[in-house]
């Protein structure tokens, strides 16, 4: 019995069954963490993350934030500091003010300490906490010190960024699947011949996004990239099978087979249909697994997991659906607002080298933008373009942050862990060449807090029991280079040479440091990335369409599209979050090749059933070109929405990208593929298997 006829003959069984699995897929959602902080999807043998780990397993510090002060009196800074230090998970508080000692003239001590003392309007306290960056811990930590403050409290620091980006991801996550659903749910009603099947379609396809998010449980966390977009991304690249089946099944009901005799046969036809199409589009998202930097595998894992659940459930849950519903989808029927593209075809196939001229010229722009296109690795930039764009309860770090620019001139910190035997002259040498620098605003370790008569043991015990911890010390450096910058890299480099001559064994970590890494790895994972998922797909349409030349054309077009939608800010002058472009250039190929999948491979069967050239051309352009712009629109509704009403930078650039990509492919192999099939048609026959000895003659 084929699959068609079991899932006919099982139809209530599979629906109980869907139903009762979407209980654990809920509790599994709930219970999958979320993780916040895109640093620790660093590999964890770089120097950074092997500093980071020392950090908290000599000293049981793990995150810091600086705390910046504005209009409080001496003992009410005191009791700010007294009352942060009982907070839970705060391993201790620096209060720079404690250190003066009024007989000793403020000339002598170091630039941090009269920076503070000397500001009339501010003060900055360093708090350590004793658990990591992004742990839920921390976050909550920083939740009640925000509270214990006043409106002149504010709280700098990777922490308090990955607390707001926490707050207005969950504020926001629920709102880009109801944009999602909203935007897809009208251009199927307007695309399709019915108004009840979008709505089964969005059904069954939500217990698939159900299924998949429930099982990351078994992860144990995922990235809030993946988390903000596989709902949505899961539904543009998986609406396909839904509308594949509905076709499929129309046709059969029409040729008048009785309904679940029909739904049985259009089970089969979609089975292996989507088998082969969703093949490309999880290769695609698989590459992703191959960066070092590992959150593309969490995205890539995910959203592969994703398309699997899709195809699984479009031909197990929606037909069941449809068929239960039998009666009001045919009282809902219309007729599609698709026009025939018979003429289009005609047109197209007519006038091939036009638009192989336009695909030469085009290629040249596209070419230069995307090798110029702007990335940055600013994770403050990378949550929004500015801050106007976020409520100001939202995005209380950008306050804080602008705020220890202003009365403190930091806009980076730095931790560096060297050894505690450290001679103090070494120490004292040290810090005084680091501060000298440029950009470095202040230096605080233990030999940078007092003048050089005055020895280590005049120092509050709280302050050397922050930064000092069985055979390391810690010292902090705070810079005017913003994250990311060039000046900031350079300076950094400075630094860790300062440092290695003077202890070998010292170590510079921090968001600074890690993004510096970031920044070099991304380079090759983009390269190592996009050629794996060229080469993977490839592979795959060599052995779908048993094809030497398809593959290069088919791959070449889609190429093509993703050079141009890349290529577009860099002309525009968009700032890319780094992670964007080898998401983009996977995604995009891996769910896009298969519009030139399925025309190619009409036109393979017109080819090898005796059509001349062009007619067997026109006939796979026009047969395909509705299939091509429903998938591609409903790819594009579904991200779009998001797009326009995210207001985390990344996620919305990355949505605005894919929603574009997908209306550029389309266009490319509406207009282009089969200008490249009517010039190398000649090639194609001599390379695939069942068009050798084809006539090339062409109908005139």
């Amino acid at each position: 019995m084929h699959l068609g006829a079991k899932v006919v003959r099982y139809r209530k069984v599979i629906f109980l069954v869907s139903i009762l699995l979407l209980i654990p897929s809920i509790l599994g959602f709930v219970g999958t963490r979320i993780n916040y902080d895109m640093l620790t999807y660093l590999p964890s043998d770089m120097e950074t993350m092997q500093g980071q780990e020392l950090l908290m397993e000599d000293f049981g510090k793990g995150g810091f934030s600086l705390v910046v002060v504005e209009n409080m009196k001496t003992h009410e800074v005191s009791q700010l500091a007294e009352d942060i230090s009982r907070v839970d998970h705060v391993d201790s508080v620096i209060n720079l003010e404690k250190l003066i000692d009024p007989t000793v003239p403020i000339d002598m001590y170091p630039s941090i300490i009269r920076e503070n003392f000397s500001n009339p309007d501010a003060t900055m306290l360093v708090v350590f906490f004793d658990t990591s960056t992004s742990d839920d811990a921390t976050l909550e930590a920083v939740e009640q010190i925000r509270k214990i403050g006043n409106e002149d409290t504010y709280i700098a620091g990777m922490t308090s960024l990955v607390l707001d980006l926490k707050n207005i991801t969950e504020a926001e996550e629920f709102k880009y699947v109801a944009c999602a659903v909203i935007v897809s749910l009208l251009v199927m009603m307007l695309l399709l011949d019915s108004y009840i099947a979008p709505v089964l379609f969005l059904a069954s396809i939500g217990m698939a996004i159900l299924y998949n998010m429930g099982t990351n449980i078994f992860f144990g966390e995922i990235s809030f990239i993946t988390m903000a977009i596989a709902a949505v991304l899961q539904l543009g690249v998986t609406m396909d099978y839904s509308i594949f089946l509905w076709h499929s099944y129309m046709e059969k009901l029409d040729s008048g087979l009785e309904e679940k005799r029909a739904m049985a046969e259009a089970v089969d036809a979609t089975l292996a249909a989507v088998t082969g199409s969703s093949v490309t589009t999880v290769a695609g998202f698989l590459a992703l697994c191959f960066m070092t930097y590992t959150m593309g595998r969490d995205l890539g894992l995910v959203m592969a997991k994703g398309v699997i659940f899709g195809v699984i459930c479009s031909v197990t849950v929606l037909p069941v659906m449809l068929l239960r519903f039998s009666g009001l989808l045919r009282r809902t029927r219309h007729k599609s607002l698709i026009p025939d593209a018979r003429r289009l075809a005609h047109y197209l196939t007519g006038r091939y080298w036009i638009y192989l001229l336009i695909f030469a010229v085009a290629l040249v722009p596209a070419v230069y933008g995307y090798s110029h296109r702007n990335v940055t690795y600013d994770f403050t930039r990378m949550m929004s373009g500015s801050a106007d764009e976020v409520d100001a309860d939202q995005a209380m770090f950008m306050a804080a942050n602008d705020k220890l620019q202003e009365d403190f001139g930091i806009a980076t910190s730095y931790i560096i862990i060297a050894d505690a035997d450290l001679p103090a002259k070494d120490g004292r040498a040290l810090c005084s060449e680091m501060e000298d620098v440029p950009g470095v605003k202040s230096v605080l370790g233990l030999d940078a807090l007092l003048p050089a008569a005055i020895p280590r043991s005049a120092l509050p015990d709280e302050i050397t029991d922050a930064l000092i911890a069985g055979d390391h010390q810690m010292i902090l450096v705070n810079s005017e280079y913003r994250v990311s910058t060039e000046d900031c890299n350079t300076q950094l480099d400075v630094l860790n040479s300062i440092v290695k001559k003077y202890d070998p064994t010292a170590t510079v970590i921090g968001e600074g440091p890690a993004t510096k890494d970031l920044i070099r790895l991304t380079a090759r994972d983009f390269t190592v990335v996009n050629w794996i998922s060229i080469a993977a797909v490839f592979v795959i349409i060599l052995l779908v369409l048993r094809s030497a030349s398809l593959p290069f054309l088919l791959v070449a077009a889609i190429e093509f599209a993703i050079f141009v939608n890349m290529g577009i800010p860099g002309f525009t002058g968009l700032e890319l979050p780094f992670i964007v472009p080898v998401c983009i250039s996977t995604i995009q190929l891996g769910s896009t090749v298969d519009y030139a999948i399925l025309q190619s491979t009409r036109y393979k069967a017109e080819r090898m059933a005796g059509k001349e050239r062009r007619e067997a051309i026109e006939i796979a352009s026009y047969t395909s070109i509705p299939s091509i712009l429903v998938s591609a629109l409903g790819f594009f509704a579904a991200t779009f929405g998001v797009a326009v009403y995210s207001n985390i930078s990344i996620i919305s650039t990355l949505c605005s990208l894919m929603a574009r990509g997908a209306i550029i492919s389309m266009l490319t192999v509406i207009f282009i593929l089969p200008s490249m099939l009517m010039a190398f048609d000649k090639i194609i026959c001599k390379t695939t298997i069942g068009l050798r000895g084809i006539r090339n003659a062409e109908v005139q």
